[in-house]
């Protein structure tokens, strides 16, 4: 049997620290569009969080997370490898 070797799917990967009063405005207008991207807190004390965006939709976080960072929302949006991802495997 030829069992095919498929590499696995992984998000693009951001981190930005998200003004602290206004997170919840922040998570939510990226929940309300589906399959966009999946965010989480990856330090409360900094207001630091993470995003999982899927490639598909890269450009349109990419329009919304500019904007909040025009109106200082969020600061230091950086794109960095996906920590999910094995890095000892080749994708």
């Amino acid at each position: 049997m030829n069992v095919m070797n498929i590499s696995p799917f992984y998000s693009s990967y951001y981190q930005a620290h998200v003004q602290r009063e206004l997170c919840w405005f922040v998570t939510s207008t990226l929940r309300s569009y589906e399959h966009l991207a999946f965010d989480r807190t990856l330090d409360p004390d900094a207001s630091l969080f993470e995003f999982f965006v899927s490639p598909s939709a890269e450009q349109y976080f990419l329009e919304i997370m500019s904007y909040y960072q025009k109106e200082g929302l969020v600061t230091n949006l950086v794109k960095l490898p996906n920590r999910l991802q094995d890095s000892t495997q080749d994708v």
